[in-house]
């Protein structure tokens, strides 16, 4: 039954194309079908056409073939040429809704059809396509013919047929344009993508051979002369100038490649058979397979789709196909990226069992050879068993023979590749059988020491399978990390937390053991001494049998962290010197008591322990800061001997630089003192005349604290005294001179000021007491608001004289 038809035609030519009329209409076309159809056929002719043309020239104007949709789910398929001087005429085939093309016929394969006419008919004539179909004419493209153009057209095939896969699949794609001098090789074109396309995208494939404004049309393809191309910038176009320069590099779309090398290779059959195969419908997997096993050489990308397309179907392929496949796959010669040899290693996992070793053997022997020679450190070796039998056999030696050499030198010289690349060495060797007795203690003392120097190399996925599978690997690795696990337990513990290492041999390894226990240990206690205990009890081992465990401890609780000096205390109580001496952990003892702050008297008293303890291991800058500590609890507790300010200087010249902390230790403690209502005389004398700038300005700002401050307040035999002893000495040098008139004016003068007259009394009587009536005077003269103290410290510096 013939399909619907119409003839639309034009005498002359219109403002922006010609304006044409139906000259034959068949009834069975609605309304609304030619209302939309009419501007779908109008033609507008190549801009400076001339208005006279030969016969010739005419018939060498562009023909605008295409397949339209229409707004009803119906289609329009037509050829519009050029007529007289500047008219057009448009003959078109109305396809209804969901109607496939006489004989499933594709709409481009009625290009050059016999049926299409250029004039309206005087009388009804067979549509084309059914013409054609009956015929089984090629309708102008003929295969050889496309082979040839597809030949032609091969730097740009690719991206074409992708830039076309992806207008059929999505309505919201890029329109693609098409930019060639000639419409039939637009058609051809079309010809070669409906070729490669699912048969249902193909069928409704919409495409204009020519068109002046390719914005305007509402076509997936559109071809146009040079002078309409559109800018390639466009993001509403997908140009491709065919004519123009060679593009360059490759194209992403696997499934675009591997057509376009078939299409090249002139196999056009090929797309039918692949067809037959199970897949997506755009999957590259199923064109790559029946490529490769038709003898084309495809690029890495598409050999990888080939190999995972069989590795998830390796049912799909009989025993010819896959050897065809692994055949094609271990090729010498080629280069092969990561993701290939990611994917034939898949493919050797589903195939490992299912098929012959003559299959697998070559695929694994191209995977061993990848990965000792390929660079991707992320290629795991295949399974031995993939090796089975006499063939398996045969292709181990000759991996031997091939690569033993160089694998046990890179071992031996170290793995440039980290951690990654010396595990994947060890489980080929493994794999291979290879001896290697004499390097892996090299190897081993290497990986441990990569590992803890950066711990997030532990993620490395193949460590764990390592790990797994070789047991002297595992036993030598595991005991080098907890032998250097005591001078990096920072790194140990950062490599635990990344991967879960395997404790369940008969080694012991105390210090890992620790290194894993440390986060939880930490997360659940405050108290940093507590959380050592914790730790310390992971190791299962006490630290007087092996006091390594405590250095590792301590480095895991207090890491950079320096020790209180009540934690210093502690550690050294809980555990012989023997133990921390051994394990070095005294340092961290040392530098506790030094950096403790001044109001921390705990400092002192760790000091004078560690002197105790560690008499030989303290050299003699730091036993000097030590013992300034450890004066300044002697000064405090009262047991300290003469010569305050002497035994101070002394030590401080011996110690120097001196922590400020230590200075604050010992001056504050002897300041302090000497403002003590019982403090020694002979050490006040000797620390005003002492000259010592550091003590006397210690002095001052001992005298300024409040508990002076509350003695002077509520003592008045303290007030008293302190009134002598800062208006004594006058000869004493400048810096005392300076710190005692200070305190006269600044510290003891408010207080006094501040307080009650019956108070005042009873300060002036102990002043009184303990000096002579003149001091009472001179008490009362500095006392009266209109004295000033440099005329008092003359009065009294003349009575000093004269006594």
């Amino acid at each position: 039954m013939s399909l619907a038809q119409l003839h639309y035609t034009a005498a002359t030519a219109g403002d922006g194309g010609s304006v044409g009329r139906f000259t034959a209409v068949d009834t069975a076309i609605p309304g609304p079908v030619r209302t939309e159809a009419g501007p779908l056929l109008a033609y507008e002719a190549p801009a400076g056409t001339p208005e006279r043309l030969t016969d010739g020239e005419l018939r060498a104007l562009p023909v605008a073939f295409g397949f339209s949709a229409l707004s009803d789910g119906s289609h329009l398929l037509s050829r519009t040429v050029a007529v007289g001087a500047s008219g057009f005429h448009a003959h078109a085939v109305h396809l209804p809704a969901d109607a496939v093309l006489p004989g499933r016929l594709l709409p481009v394969a009625a290009w050059g059809a016999s049926g299409w006419l250029s004039s309206a008919p005087g009388r009804t004539q067979p549509d084309p396509l059914t013409s054609l179909a009956l015929s089984g004419s090629s309708g102008g493209l003929p295969r050889d013919g496309l082979g040839d153009f597809a030949v032609s057209r091969s730097p740009w095939l690719a991206a074409v047929l992708g830039d076309i896969r992806r207008a059929s699949e999505d309505p919201s794609a890029p329109q693609v344009v098409l930019v060639e001098r000639h419409s039939a090789d637009v058609a051809r074109w079309v010809a070669l993508a409906v070729a490669v396309l699912p048969r249902e995208h193909a069928e409704r494939l919409t495409f204009t051979t020519y068109t002046r404004r390719p914005g305007g049309a509402a076509h997936r393809i559109v071809g146009v002369l040079p002078q309409d191309a559109p800018d390639g910038r466009d993001p509403r176009f997908r140009v491709h100038v065919t004519g123009g320069p060679t593009p360059t590099g490759p194209v992403a779309d696997a499934w675009a490649g591997t057509a376009a090398r078939i299409w090249r290779y002139r196999a056009p059959e090929l797309f039918l058979e692949a067809a037959g195969l199970p897949g997506d419908p755009f999957a590259a997997g199923p064109l790559a397979v029946t490529a490769l096993g038709a003898g084309i050489a495809l690029g890495s990308v598409e050999r990888a789709a080939a190999a995972d397309w069989a590795a998830v179907r390796p049912y799909a392929l009989d025993e010819k196909r896959t050897q065809q496949l692994t055949d094609a796959l271990t090729a010498p010669g080629e280069h092969r990226t990561p993701a290939e040899c990611a994917a034939a290693l898949r493919l050797l996992t589903a195939l490992d069992g299912r098929a012959p070793a003559t299959v697998t053997a070559p695929l694994a022997a191209l995977l061993v050879t990848e990965a000792v020679h390929g660079g991707d450190v992320t290629l795991e070796p295949p399974a031995r068993s993939a090796f089975a039998g006499p063939a398996g056999e045969h292709a181990v030696g000759a991996l031997v023979a091939e690569l033993g050499e160089d694998l046990l030198a890179e071992l031996t010289a170290g793995a440039t590749g980290g951690v990654a690349r010396t595990v994947q060495l060890l489980r080929v060797a493994r794999l291979l059988d290879l001896d290697r007795a004499e390097v892996l203690p090299g190897v081993v003392r290497r990986l441990a020491g990569a590992l803890l120097d950066d711990p997030e190399a532990g993620a490395c996925p193949a460590l764990p399978d390592l790990l797994d599978e070789q047991f002297d690997v595992r036993t030598a690795l595991l005991g080098e990390l907890d032998r250097l696990a005591p001078d990096d337990p920072a790194g140990a513990e950062r490599l635990l937390a990344r991967i879960t290492l395997p404790f369940t041999g008969a080694q012991a390894l105390p210090h890992l053991r620790m290194c894993a226990a440390a986060p939880g240990a930490k997360a659940r206690g405050a108290d940093r001494v507590d959380v050592l205990h914790t730790v310390l009890r992971a190791a299962g081992m006490s630290p007087f049998t092996e006091p390594l465990v405590l250095r590792t401890a301590v480095g895991l609780v207090w890491g950079g962290d320096t020790l209180t000096a009540a934690e210093g205390l502690a550690l050294l109580g809980e555990t012989t010197s023997d133990a921390h001496r051994a394990a070095g952990t005294w340092r961290h003892l040392v530098d506790a008591a030094l950096a403790a702050p001044a109001d921390d008297e705990d400092g002192p008293a760790l000091a004078h322990d560690v002197l105790r303890a560690f008499p030989q291991e303290i050299d003699a800058r730091v036993r000097a800061r030590l013992l300034l500590l450890d004066f300044a609890r002697e000064v405090r507790s009262g047991t300290a001997e003469p010569g305050w300010a002497e035994r101070i200087r002394v030590l401080r010249d011996r110690a120097e630089p001196v922590e400020q902390s230590v200075r604050d230790h010992a001056y504050g403690a002897v300041a302090r003192r000497l403002l003590a209502p019982d403090r020694p005389e002979a050490e006040l004398f000797a620390c005003a005349h002492s000259e010592d700038a550091e003590l006397i300005a210690a002095y001052g700002r001992a005298a300024r604290r409040e508990e002076t401050a509350a003695l002077l307040r509520t003592d008045p035999a303290y007030t008293a005294n302190c009134f002598a002893v800062w208006t004594s000495h006058p000869h004493a040098g400048g810096a005392w001179t300076r710190t005692r008139t200070a305190l006269l004016d600044e510290v003891l003068r408010p207080v006094v000021r501040a307080l009650s007259p019956e108070e005042v009394a009873a300060v002036e009587a102990c002043v009184e007491s303990a000096g002579t009536s003149r001091t009472l005077d001179a008490f009362r003269a500095w006392n009266r608001p209109s004295r000033s103290l440099g005329h008092l410290g003359r009065r009294l510096a003349g009575r000093v004289r004269r006594k």
